[in-house]
């Protein structure tokens, strides 16, 4: 699994992500990730990267979970 940043114009990028997402529901958004995950999944097209790629998405700490408490 790469985890070294390899999109040539990150920030273009999150804006395109942003804009599709404008003007639609929580509930639209949701489907519009879960259509563009199973299409960018294709195109990595190898179960061993992807199933790793699940495994970290999923060990990612919640920041709004967490029981650090301000001194």
């Amino acid at each position: 699994m790469i985890t070294e940043p390899r999109i040539p114009d990150p920030d273009g990028f999150y804006a395109a992500l942003l804009a599709a997402h404008e003007g639609r529901t929580e509930s639209q958004s949701a489907d519009l990730n879960a259509r563009l995950m199973l299409l960018l999944a294709n195109q990595c097209a190898d179960q061993d990267v992807l199933l790793a790629c699940i495994r970290a998405a999923a060990e990612e700490e919640d920041p709004t979970t967490t029981n650090d408490k301000a001194p």
